[in-house]
């Protein structure tokens, strides 16, 4: 990678009713945004023009017609359509919803060229008028790759993945199966090593009933299929520790002690990451030779026009996708040497020699490690 040339970030415009211009030009005023990528942001001149009036934000955006004629240190923006659309801000609609599709489109067909290096979506909330299974599975879908990606909602250390697909609850339990345990727990680990650089990642596996099956009161799926599950991990030497109650898991700070936390089901993982997290996080779509994130903001229509959408999120959604390029073109070197290219962890390991000592598969459940605690040496 020519260490003198800018990261070359697309991003997709989002709902043209939504937030995604306000995001865009809130984070590129920032003089600095420019100096560490050259942004391509597919979608419209005239819906671009729409929102920086209806909001009265100072932005400056050069049109090009082809990505290659992306400029560095400016905003440059790529039409998608000519078109004319009608901008409703706050308004759910099937044409602004497929309109922000059309970028993905646009981005996806640019990618397969190799015109930029990673992709950062704007906001398309499935609702009442728009119905879609949500940005992440639209572009596995489309992306024409082997394999599947790998929802990891980010922040504050907080590394969620989910073992299942965004289901009715009802649906969850005969959902979960020990392969996808394991091969869900794999791809977050391979993340957190490739993407993330965390040399030997430590992985919660949470527990699919209230308080883990209580030994096989509330629920066999702990005893049947998710312990059976670390085991195999285990063997494939996966840092992998659990089943979870969700519950004490989280309520007693114990997050904190891992690299990254598969939760069986979308409440049970998203409840608590919204819940700990200060301001609203990132997602990141793992496992796909596209790196892709994007700002997890709920609801986001909701917020169009008021000017009050934080721009946050996005800005770190575009330093994540960033740092995960580099990371990833790092892991990839031939590794004559590697030592000086293991990842440091900057944190006090003290309280957590019990996590990542290596112990028999029968200490590895939460029971088992408080009598580990008590050894002495």
């Amino acid at each position: 990678m020519n260490e003198n040339r800018k990261v070359r970030v697309a991003i997709t415009h989002g709902d043209t009713n939504g937030i995604g211009y306000e995001l865009i030009f809130k984070t590129f005023a920032e003089p600095e945004m420019l100096e560490i990528c050259t942004p391509i942001v597919y979608g419209s001149p005239k819906v671009a023009t729409y929102h920086r009036n209806a909001l009265d934000i100072e932005a400056n955006f050069t049109i090009i017609k082809d990505a290659r004629e992306a400029q560095q240190g400016r905003l440059n923006l790529l039409p998608v359509f000519d078109d004319e659309i009608k901008v409703e801000l706050g308004v759910a609609s099937e044409e602004s919803g497929t309109a922000g599709l059309r970028a993905v489109d646009c981005a996806l067909e640019d990618y397969q060229q190799g015109l930029f290096d990673v992709l950062v979506t704007a906001p398309i909330d499935n609702n009442e008028q728009f119905h879609f299974s949500g940005q992440s599975r639209y572009i596995e879908d489309h992306l024409e790759s082997e394999g599947t990606g790998l929802s990891i909602l980010i922040n504050e250390g907080l590394r969620v993945a989910l073992a299942t697909r965004n289901l009715p609850l009802r649906q969850v339990a005969e959902s979960i199966s020990k392969p996808s345990i394991v091969n869900n727990a794999n791809a977050l680990f391979q993340s957190l090593r490739r993407d993330f650089r965390l040399s030997c990642p430590r992985i919660a596996v949470l527990g699919l009933n209230p308080k883990a099956g209580d030994n096989g009161l509330l629920g066999s799926e702990e005893q049947e299929i998710i312990s059976p599950a670390i085991e195999e991990l285990v063997d494939n030497g996966i840092q992998a520790f659990g089943p979870y109650p969700a519950d004490t898991f989280f309520g007693c700070n114990n997050a904190e002690q891992f690299d990254g936390i598969l939760a069986m089901y979308y409440e049970q993982g998203l409840a608590p990451f919204r819940t700990l997290t200060a301001c609203n996080g990132i997602s990141y779509t793992a496992g796909l030779p596209l790196v892709r994130t994007s700002a997890e903001i709920p609801d986001s229509l909701s917020l169009a026009g008021k000017g009050i959408a934080d721009e946050l999120p996005f800005r770190h959604a575009i330093y994540l996708a960033i740092d995960i390029f580099r990371n990833r073109a790092e892991y990839e070197e031939p590794m004559g040497n590697p030592l000086p290219k293991l990842y440091k962890e900057k944190r006090d390991e003290s309280d957590k020699v019990r996590f990542a000592i290596p112990r028999k598969r029968d200490d590895r459940t939460p029971h088992g490690e408080h009598h580990n605690t008590k050894e002495t040496h």
